[in-house]
């Protein structure tokens, strides 16, 4: 195994791509790497209901390292679901065929009163345990990421009791109830911060908040709910070394608001321009950021040799720089595992160079 410092210790090469140094090239990884697209994971599934892989912490390594052996990507991320707190909470979840439900929804201020406030540490004891577990498997030189799901977005589920197309009755309640929402999106950040803190004592390197319904707002809308809670989260976090990266979706009116988060990295979907996104940001806030994304996931359909082209692109956007590479958003379920394994293994091309061109100095 490779010495921590050295240049194929992936936890060193994504903390310092988080943090915005030099590093020689950007470290990759996918988001939902852990799923349906691994014929194993699928083997698993056969046997064992999603929610039992979710709280069982062996289950979950098994499932979590299933992409690491396959692909060899530069991250770990856990195997959970963004609706466990939740369910923490005191709202019970079904998951079907259709997706996550949550049948007794949030709609007045008596269901946010009845929420609880969970102890990490017993309630989901299992997600810290299946992060210990994860890393004594990598050891020291590959990071171990959780996550968590954003106040609004975990919000949108809570509120409408699904999926829905614009989350309807969520925005009634911003509308006809707002002090509601604001207790509700309070609630959430408070318990999603013992949450990931207890993530981040198991020994994740780093964290990602998804934000997968932030586009689903406007800048206003947004300002005013959903980034006062992001805002109390981060500060309760109090992001240094351990980074927290911030994912949303259809969101390129939101980012430069989201860059007062208090996140360390900003990940975007696959609309963004990021060499735009970095100039603008850049004028905004003083500092060049750190960014996370963007390759569309429909570009894994293509060819090996359009997949390299993809990857080249995003990379040309930042220079290599502060950027971990990822997709736009999760991983397609019937991607080829050969066309995720050319994703990856193009973003490293340029590091492997590295290796070959010192080796044959020697």
């Amino acid at each position: 195994m490779p010495a921590p410092g050295s240049q194929f210790d992936r936890k060193s090469l994504f903390q310092r791509a988080c943090r915005g140094e030099s590093t020689d090239r950007a470290p990759v990884w996918m988001m939902r790497q852990a799923g349906r697209y691994l014929p194993e994971y699928r083997a698993l599934r056969a046997k064992h209901s999603f929610l039992e892989v979710c709280k069982t912490p062996a289950l979950a390594v098994e499932v979590s390292l299933q992409p690491f052996q396959a692909l060899a990507m530069d991250a770990v991320i856990v195997f959970s679901d963004i609706l466990v707190p939740a369910e923490a909470m005191g709202l019970p979840i079904h998951f079907g065929d259709g997706g996550p439900e949550l049948p007794e929804k949030i709609r007045r201020r008596e269901d946010v009163a009845r929420l609880h406030d969970f102890d990490p540490e017993r309630e989901t004891r299992f997600l810290p345990d299946a992060i210990q577990q994860l890393c004594r498997a990598l050891g020291p030189e590959v990071p171990v990421l959780g996550f968590a799901g954003a106040p609004w977005t975990l919000a949108c589920y809570m509120v409408d009791g699904a999926g829905r197309d614009g989350f309807p009755e969520t925005k009634r309640m911003l509308h006809a109830q707002p002090e509601v929402l604001r207790e509700l999106l309070r609630r959430i950040a408070q318990n999603t911060a013992r949450y990931l803190q207890a993530q981040f004592a198991a020994g994740a390197s780093a964290v990602q908040l998804f934000d997968t319904w932030a586009g689903e707002l406007s800048r206003d809308d947004y300002d005013a709910f959903a980034l006062p809670a992001l805002q109390q989260l981060t500060a309760a976090l109090r992001p240094g070394d351990s980074p927290v990266i911030y994912y949303s979706k259809a969101s390129s009116h939101l980012l430069e608001s989201a860059a007062r988060s208090g996140a360390t990295v900003l990940s975007v979907d696959w609309r963004v321009d990021m060499a735009e996104l970095r100039a603008s940001l850049l004028a905004a806030t003083g500092r060049e950021w750190p960014l996370q994304g963007n390759v569309d996931p429909h570009a894994l359909y293509g060819s090996e040799l359009s997949i390299r082209a993809a990857v080249q692109a995003a990379l040309a956007q930042t220079g290599g720089r502060a950027h971990v590479l990822n997709l736009g958003h999760g991983i397609l379920p019937d991607v080829p595992v050969e066309s995720a394994r050319a994703f990856i293994h193009a973003g490293q091309q340029r590091l492997e160079n590295a290796a070959v061109g010192a080796a044959e100095r020697a």
